[in-house]
């Protein structure tokens, strides 16, 4: 199986593109591929446990049940520290708030980076 990056920047103003986004990281890693999953922008607003619970998208389903569904699967998350800092953004048991380094080393060595 590959290594799949979903790189999520679309926040709380696109809840449909987000859950997208971790409905297709579920998916793959329903399929046994390794997923990692890096929150950035906006995106880290997703990391607050209470802005999951009350978004959905339409037609991709609900974020905090994806959430719950990957963090099960064993799907690997990160948020951007400076765009969480920049936000008030604080680290959630899930996620490891990370420098753009982190980021880099998940591009290097993902097979497939996918941006939603």
């Amino acid at each position: 199986m590959t290594r799949m990056l979903f790189h999520i920047t679309t926040g709380t103003e696109n809840p449909t593109r987000a859950a997208l986004g971790l409905l297709v990281a579920r998916t793959a890693a329903g399929a046994g591929h390794e997923v990692d999953i890096f929150f950035a922008g906006d995106g880290v607003d997703w990391v607050r446990p209470e802005t999951r619970a009350a978004a959905a998208g339409v037609g991709t389903g609900d974020i905090a049940e994806h959430w719950a569904a990957l963090v099960s699967a064993g799907a690997r998350l990160y948020g951007s520290g400076m765009s969480a800092k920049a936000r008030g953004v604080s680290a959630d048991g899930d996620v490891a708030l990370s420098p753009p380094d982190k980021l880099v080393e998940l591009i290097d060595g993902a097979t497939k980076v996918v941006v939603y």
